[in-house]
């Protein structure tokens, strides 16, 4: 498994732990992808799972720029189309400094909004 893929996985894994409920993974659309969508109490959550060895370039969560976020926002709106009611919505971001986790995973609920 790719460290991109076994990342994502821990993250859900550790969501799950936390009491959120995974719907789905990887979803695609034309404007671009979404690693997982949860479900947290009434809460639709659209996470973003980052993994950074190294902090060089700012870290995981800086690599959460402008343009990331508008094309999840994009995602998230497609995927959306197709829910009603529209629940309450947040994105989050898991940070992981290993694919594995240990003691390198951050969640940032509500890492940024609409």
């Amino acid at each position: 498994m790719k460290d991109g893929a076994q990342a994502e996985q821990t993250a859900a894994q550790y969501l799950q732990r936390q009491g959120l409920r995974l719907l789905q993974s990887n979803y695609r659309c034309r404007f671009g992808e979404i690693d997982l969508i949860l479900q947290d109490q009434q809460t639709l959550v659209f996470a973003e799972v980052r993994l950074r060895s190294r902090s060089d370039f700012g870290g995981a969560a800086a690599s959460i720029d402008a343009r990331k976020q508008h094309k999840l926002i994009l995602a998230a709106q497609h995927y959306l189309s197709s829910v009603s009611p529209t629940p309450a919505c947040r994105f989050d971001a898991v940070l992981l400094t290993s694919a594995e986790g240990g003691d390198g995973i951050e969640w940032l609920k509500n890492a940024f909004q609409l």
